[in-house]
């Protein structure tokens, strides 16, 4: 992969990889996890495996060393949200999301819960599932564009505290741009050069692309975790937020 020019707006971690860990039980999650190192790439623990799993898993990756993102996507009330956010930090996660449309409220709630925490965990709010469209927006009732939308959600994020947010990388550009260098940006649906895209991510990019773009973070699953060398890939594009840094 050949280095790109970093924009000069570009903020860009030396190990930008999240593995989603898109299993579906424990034993099949840490067999593979075992071919990881922590300090290459960050670990994603989403609804599936952490219904399979609970908090069992959790600890075992955290014990390990990993800086583990539970994204759990939570969407409730003030206080639920609060609550829940103060159990993920209990657990030791090292980031844990919510959707930005549950309001300011839910996140400045959310915000307070884990303020004196020493470690506490980075707080992302979920701008638009990269799964929707434009014509999936509409029929939820959201009438600007998708990209327009994704801005309103991520403003109100940062206004209200968190720290970043989920985003596709093709808004990563826009979002850098009107937030600013230090808003974190993690975006999945992240798909390997010539790669067939056979799963339900829509709005998505490479690599390259989307470091260029602005993301921060970039949540890979099935490019990792079905790969042949699952470490080549990772080490491949830390290779490239290297270069990047060290224009």
């Amino acid at each position: 992969m050949n280095p790109l020019i970093l924009p000069e707006y570009q903020a860009v971690t030396p190990t930008p990889v999240i593995v989603a860990l898109d299993f579906d039980n424990a034993e099949s999650t840490l067999s593979f996890v075992r071919q990881l190192d922590p300090s290459l790439c960050q670990v994603k623990v989403g609804k599936e495996l952490f219904t399979a799993t609970g908090r069992f898993l959790v600890d075992s990756l955290v014990n390990q060393g990993f800086k583990l993102f539970l994204d759990l996507k939570y969407h409730d009330i003030p206080n639920t949200v609060a609550s829940a956010c103060r159990v993920a930090a209990d657990m030791g996660v090292w980031m844990v999301d919510m959707h930005a449309c549950g309001g300011r409220r839910q996140m400045e709630a959310a915000v307070e819960a884990v303020a004196n925490y020493t470690h506490k965990p980075l707080l992302i709010g979920v701008t638009v599932l990269t799964s929707m469209d434009e014509a999936d927006a509409r029929e939820v009732g959201i009438t600007k564009p998708i990209a327009e939308h994704v801005v309103d959600l991520a403003s109100l994020a940062k206004s209200s505290g968190l720290d970043g947010v989920v985003c596709s990388a093709q808004e990563a550009g826009m979002l850098r741009q009107a937030l600013g260098k230090e808003f974190l940006l993690v975006t999945p649906g992240i798909r390997l050069p010539n790669a067939q895209n056979s799963d339900d991510q829509r709005r998505i990019m490479i690599p390259q692309d989307a470091l260029t773009a602005g993301s921060s973070y970039l949540v890979m699953g099935r490019p990792v975790t079905q790969a042949q060398n699952p470490v080549a890939v990772i080490r491949d594009v830390n290779a490239i937020a290297m270069a990047m840094n060290a224009q």
